[in-house]
């Protein structure tokens, strides 16, 4: 495989090598550069399985995008598996948004699927253990719909207090008191736009931060409104934040239903909302697994070493 130093500079000098080192370790392939030629060695089918994978991230670099390890894991995983993934399909899913991060692409295909529903359906439904993307995606979509005008304001809503919502139990003002259960979707904010212009936002009531409780009797026009955390929801909070949804907005409902934090005997909103509207035209149902799970590469090898410590203290 020949290298063009000049068009390829990117990908040569912006670190080629961790994301090679990635192919190398997930397909035990060897590969090494020799002056301007990348060399893979290894077994026949599975040499030009990390040849067309390489192709690939070359292209997406050529474009001027400098992909990571992490934005190839998912793929170079499914191709150590015998499955076919295309990076390039991957990456046509990109989602702008105004950070130095310039852009954001799914990991795996539910990912892609997610965000194509979130762009085609006003109202998508994210379910799935954490680690997955659900709110960081959707974020995403929120800030690029912004962006875009597509819509003029953003809500992110958030069920308080493990759905209690019981805030006059705690210190502090309204503002203190629901701060710490709205930090996750600031986080994932701040993670993506400049601080300064997000909390001017903020202040400005563009972009809306709020528990749950204070969506009631409200109708949220021309809006992208987010709602995490939504296991927690009790039927009766469900239907009624669904019926603030007004015209020109679109809403991502996103929950993990092995994560309820509802007192015994009381209905996840989440878990019966997802059984009543599944056949409902123009909505969609996104069902994420642990294969969707997006961790860092260390963080895998750590769950893997523990898992194996466990294995043999239990043997023993």
């Amino acid at each position: 495989m020949v290298l063009d130093e000049e068009k390829e500079y990117p990908f040569i000098h912006g670190g080629a090598d961790k994301v090679l080192k990635s192919v190398e370790e997930s397909l035990g392939v060897t590969i090494s550069v020799r002056g301007n030629r990348l060399l893979i060695q290894g077994e026949a089918g599975i040499a030009d399985s990390a040849e067309k994978l390489i192709s690939e991230i070359r292209e997406v670099n050529r474009n001027g995008y400098t992909l990571k390890p992490e934005d190839v894991t998912y793929a170079v995983k499914s191709v150590s598996e015998g499955k076919e993934v295309s990076i390039k399909q991957l990456f046509s899913s990109n989602i702008p948004v105004s950070s130095k991060k310039r852009f954001i692409i799914p990991k795996t295909e539910m990912q892609r699927q997610y965000i194509e529903a979130i762009h085609n359906t006003d109202i998508v439904f994210g379910i799935g253990p954490a680690g997955t993307g659900k709110t960081y995606l959707a974020m995403a979509m929120a800030i690029h719909a912004f962006m875009q005008k597509q819509v003029s304001r953003i809500v992110l809503v958030r069920p308080a207090v493990e759905a209690g919502e019981k805030l006059g139990f705690l210190p502090g003002d309204i503002a203190e008191k629901v701060s710490p259960y709205l930090r996750p979707l600031y986080d994932a904010l701040f993670d993506m736009m400049d601080i300064d212009k997000a909390l001017k936002l903020i202040e400005r009531g563009t972009v809306e931060i709020a528990p749950l409780a204070f969506m009631r009797g409200r109708t949220l026009n021309d809006s992208f409104i987010i709602l995490d955390e939504a296991q927690n929801t009790t039927s009766e909070q469900m239907k009624m934040y669904l019926t603030r949804l007004g015209f020109g907005s679109k809403t991502v409902i996103t929950g993990d239903i092995t994560q309820i934090d509802l007192p015994a005997g009381r209905t996840s909103g989440l878990v019966e909302a997802a059984r009543i509207l599944k056949d409902v035209d123009d909505i969609m149902m996104i069902y994420f697994s642990e294969r969707d799970v997006v961790r860092h590469r260390l963080v895998q090898k750590i769950v893997q070493a523990y898992d194996r410590y466990e294995k043999r203290d239990t043997e023993e």
